[in-house]
């Protein structure tokens, strides 16, 4: 495969990304990666070269680049993860309408990528990242996937919730069951804005699981089979919105 550690123009600055994608036999369909709260690093770039590897031009950047370029959680300290919601108070629906738009000149750009075949996908605090995405650029995107997405349902204007009216392409909705950031309360209240604005859309509890579930290096939380129930999910969406003509 193909990899690059490239800068995108944005409005806002130069945002640091991980692109990938299979060496021959392109242009291929995008995915756009949006990052959890612990930061762009090794383990997401190992996550985006199995979306590469099964025929995905994937772009996965630094949402934090505002303010830090090289930011990750080593380790779950008190200081680390107070650094981590600092940096997470910075974005919101602006900075997603903002790093998308990057992102889709990026691709529009790459003669190894299909810019009129792309999904995408957000881990946790990226939940709603795209919904906003979609909600934003409905003529771009045709599908999107929401794994443990926390903080789905808020009061304010701009909750992903409220994005559903205005979100027309294909979404899924992996939810742990045990996750303090996406309560039934919540996902309930998701599943009924989605099903009054006829979006098509799949919500999918993973029993047992907690907040996190996909990641290998989260210990005792990371759920093996749920996390390949999560990629063979993935798999199943992008080959039938992104690769099916």
């Amino acid at each position: 495969m193909i990899e690059h550690h490239i800068d995108i123009p944005s409005a806002d600055g130069a945002m640091n990304s991980f692109v990938v994608h299979p060496e021959e036999g392109g242009p291929f369909p995008v995915v756009l990666f949006y990052m959890d709260a612990p930061g762009k690093r090794e383990e997401l770039h190992d996550m985006a070269r199995r979306l590469a590897a099964v025929g995905y031009f994937v772009v996965l950047p630094n949402l934090y680049y505002r303010r830090s370029r090289d930011f990750r959680v080593i380790e779950r300290t008190e200081a680390a993860l107070a650094e981590m919601f600092g940096l997470m108070a910075t974005l919101n629906a602006a900075t997603t309408v903002c790093d998308t738009q990057a992102m889709l000149q990026f691709v529009d750009a790459q003669p190894q990528a299909d810019d009129r075949r792309i999904g995408a996908v957000g881990y946790c605090m990226s939940g709603p990242f795209v919904m906003w995405a979609a909600a934003a650029f409905p003529e771009r995107l045709a599908c999107i996937a929401s794994i443990h997405g926390a903080n789905m349902v808020s009061e304010q204007p701009d909750s992903p919730h409220r994005m559903a009216p205005k979100v027309r392409c294909e979404s899924y909705f992996a939810c742990a069951e045990i996750d303090k950031w996406a309560s039934p309360a919540d996902i309930q209240q998701l599943q009924a804005a989605l099903e009054a604005s006829g979006t098509p859309h799949r919500i999918e509890w993973y029993p047992g699981a907690e907040h996190g579930f996909v990641f290998p290096q989260r210990g005792a939380i990371y759920n093996r089979a749920a996390a390949e129930r999560h990629w063979e999910r993935l798999f199943r969406l992008f080959e039938r919105r992104l690769r099916r003509r």
